[in-house]
């Protein structure tokens, strides 16, 4: 998939959550974005992350686009990320997302409805997205969602 950019102010973060300290004088720890991945239950082997300022890679082997994609977002959408450099691996290779970064007044439904034409479709995007989202009214400006293609 190669770069992709993230709001560094935006995501997660891991420095308030207690069990990870994420920021080193060097900058951001990548032991405690490995850990959020793991956190998630997103399968990744060979799992590696390495950051260089506000810069991430992540590479490594999935079984599918979906776990992929998800890596990805886990790891962009930590604050502090400005940009993933995704070197991860498909075992089983299927058509990409499309990614939408969230804006002040986006719900899913809005979203659904631009993307689809279907208010109504919120849950595929909420679905795909899991477990990062816990919750389909909760998500927040700057915040980059997956949007797979509809199955027809």
């Amino acid at each position: 998939m190669g770069l992709i950019d993230f709001v560094k102010e935006a995501g997660e973060d891991l420095l308030k959550r207690a069990s990870a300290a994420t920021e080193t004088k060097e900058g951001l720890d990548a032991t405690a974005i490995v850990k959020s991945i793991q956190n998630h239950g997103i399968p990744v082997e060979g799992l590696n992350v390495s950051v260089a300022g506000d810069a991430a890679t992540v590479s490594g082997r999935t079984q599918s686009q979906a776990d992929r994609e998800k890596t990805v977002l886990v790891v962009g959408n930590t604050k502090g990320v400005a940009s993933v450099d995704d070197q991860l691996e498909v075992e089983a290779p299927e058509p990409e997302a499309t990614y939408h970064k969230v804006v002040a007044g986006d719900t899913l439904s809005k979203i659904a409805k631009a993307v689809y034409g279907d208010p109504m479709k919120y849950p595929v995007i909420f679905e795909a997205n899991r477990p990062m989202l816990k919750d389909p009214d909760k998500i927040y400006p700057g915040q980059v969602l997956r949007i797979p293609p509809l199955e027809s």
